[in-house]
C-alpha cells in the first residue's frame, strides 16, 4: 500500500485532490490506534495524517483549544493539566483491549477521538465528545477545503457539522485542524463501592444514584475487580461504583447522602483522588475485558432499566464476560464460540421477547473475517440508510475517502 503524508492543509488539500483524479480511494490513519474498528479496509493507497500535529491555539481562561487534528491525546492531556484542566468527556484509549503492538496501543489523537466520538465514564453527566466539538478545517471527499464552527458555542445558525463529522469515522472528510471545549479539573473525586450486590441490585442502585440530585459522574458495575488489574480493589466482588467529583465539602456532602441511601445493607469501601482516577482510567479503558483476547468484543446502548436483564440475559445463550458502565446504559460484552461473534444473540437481546426493545450494539473487536461478515454497526431502518448515503454524495460522491468503513458500499 502506498501512502500520502501531507503536513499542513494545502498538502492535504493536494492529496485528496491527487487521489480523486487518479480514482484510487484513500484509508485515512493517523495514529493508528483505531485502525480496528469499523469494516476493515483494503484499499490502494493511505493518507497518512500523522504530520499534521500540534497545538495552535490554547486559552485556559476561554476554555478553548485550538489544534491539529492528529496531536496526541497525551500531548494535550499534558497541556490541559498544566492550567488545571481536563477534557471533560474523558476519550478511552482501547489499544489494550484491541491488542495493538505497544508501537501503537497509546497513539490516541484529538481528530480521531472525535471522528469516532469516543467518550468514557463521565459522559452520564458532562456530555459526549461531540457536544465539547466546536469547530473544524478540513478536506472533503470532493477535494475542497471547508471549516465549520468557531471558538465559542454559538456562533451561527445553520447546519451543525461537527456533530455530523463526529462519529463519522472519516468517511466525509479528512479533518486538519479543531477547536473544542475543555473544562477544569475537580478539586476532589471520590469513589464509592457497594460491594456484595447481583447485577439487578446493583443497577437499581446506580440508577438511583443517577438519579439523585448528587451529580454523579460514574455509575458502573463489575462483578470481579480483580480484572481491573488495580491492587488497591483486588478482592471485591459484585460492585456497584458510583463517582462524585468537584469542591472537597460538596463531594463530602454528597458521599453522606448517597451512603444513606444506597449502603444500609451492603460492605462499603471509599477510593479518593489518584485511587479513584485509576478505577476509572480503568474502567474507560474497557479494562475488566482487556484479558480476553480469543473473544469477540461488543459495545451495547439500551435503556439504563435494562442493562443488567440484558446482559445476563446474553450470559444465559453464550459464553460470556460483561460489565456495566453509564448505571446500565452501557453494556461491554466478550463473547467466545459463536460463529457470528454472538451477533443475533446480541440484537436480538436489544429488540427484546416483544420485538419493539429499542438499542444498538457495536462490534468493537472481531477478525477481519468477522467485520467484513456482520453488520459491525447497528443496521438502519430504511429511511435513515438512505439519508446517509445522500449525506455521503453530498460530502464525497466518488467514494474516496474510507468508503466502506461503516457500511458495505458506502
Amino acid at each position: 500500500m502506498s501512502s500520502l503524508a501531507p503536513t499542513d492543509l494545502g498538502e492535504l488539500r493536494d492529496a485528496v485532490g491527487e487521489a480523486l483524479a487518479s480514482g484510487e480511494p484513500l484509508e485515512l490513519i493517523a495514529g493508528g490506534s483505531k485502525r480496528g474498528l469499523g469494516r476493515p479496509l483494503q484499499l490502494p493507497r493511505s493518507l497518512d495524517l500523522s504530520g499534521i500535529t500540534g497545538i495552535r491555539d490554547y486559552q485556559p481562561s476561554e476554555l478553548v483549544l485550538t489544534a491539529a487534528a492528529a496531536t496526541p491525546i497525551e500531548e494535550i492531556e499534558t497541556a490541559l493539566a498544566a492550567a488545571g484542566q481536563m477534557l471533560a468527556f474523558e476519550p478511552p484509549d482501547w489499544g489494550t483491549l484491541l491488542g495493538l503492538p505497544a508501537s501503537a496501543a497509546h497513539r490516541r489523537t484529538l481528530g480521531g477521538v472525535l471522528a469516532c466520538n469516543l467518550s468514557g465514564p463521565r459522559r452520564i453527566k458532562a456530555g459526549a465528545a461531540r457536544d465539547y466539538f466546536l469547530g473544524f478545517r478540513g478536506v472533503s471527499g470532493r477535494g475542497e477545503v471547508f471549516k465549520a464552527g468557531g471558538k465559542v458555542v454559538k456562533n451561527v445558525t445553520g447546519y451543525d457539522l461537527c456533530k455530523l463529522l463526529a462519529g463519522s469515522y472519516g468517511t466525509l472528510a479528512a479533518i486538519e485542524e479543531v477547536t473544542i471545549k475543555v473544562l477544569p479539573q475537580p478539586e476532589t473525586a471520590c469513589t464509592i463501592l457497594l460491594c456484595g450486590l447481583d447485577a439487578a441490585s446493583a443497577g437499581q442502585r446506580l440508577r438511583q444514584a443517577l438519579a439523585s440530585p448528587n451529580e454523579v459522574s460514574g455509575a458502573v458495575y463489575i462483578e470481579d475487580s480483580s480484572t481491573l488489574g488495580l491492587a488497591l480493589v483486588s478482592a471485591l466482588t459484585g460492585i456497584a461504583a458510583v463517582r462524585l467529583e468537584g469542591p472537597f465539602p460538596s463531594v463530602i456532602s454528597r458521599r453522606e447522602q448517597l451512603l444513606a441511601e444506597l449502603a444500609s445493607d451492603c460492605e462499603t469501601n471509599l477510593l479518593y483522588d489518584k485511587a479513584s482516577t485509576a478505577f476509572w482510567q480503568a474502567i474507560r479503558d474497557v479494562r475488566p475485558l482487556a484479558e480476553s483476547e480469543d473473544r469477540v468484543i461488543w459495545r451495547v446502548s439500551v435503556a439504563p432499566s435494562r442493562g443488567p436483564e440484558l446482559g445476563e440475559g446474553i450470559a444465559r445463550s453464550l459464553d460470556t464476560k460483561w460489565y456495566l458502565d453509564w448505571a446500565g446504559g452501557l453494556i461491554w460484552v466478550a463473547i467466545a464460540g459463536a460463529d457470528d461473534g454472538g451477533a443475533a444473540v446480541v440484537r436480538a437481546a436489544i429488540r427484546g421477547a416483544d420485538g419493539r426493545g429499542t438499542g444498538h450494539a457495536t462490534l468493537i473487536k472481531g477478525s477481519p473475517e468477522l467485520r467484513r461478515s456482520i453488520a459491525v454497526f447497528e443496521p438502519q431502518p430504511a429511511p435513515l440508510a438512505s439519508l446517509a448515503v445522500r449525506i455521503k454524495e453530498a460530502f464525497d460522491p466518488r467514494r474516496i475517502l474510507n468508503p466502506g468503513r461503516m457500511v458495505e458500499g458506502v
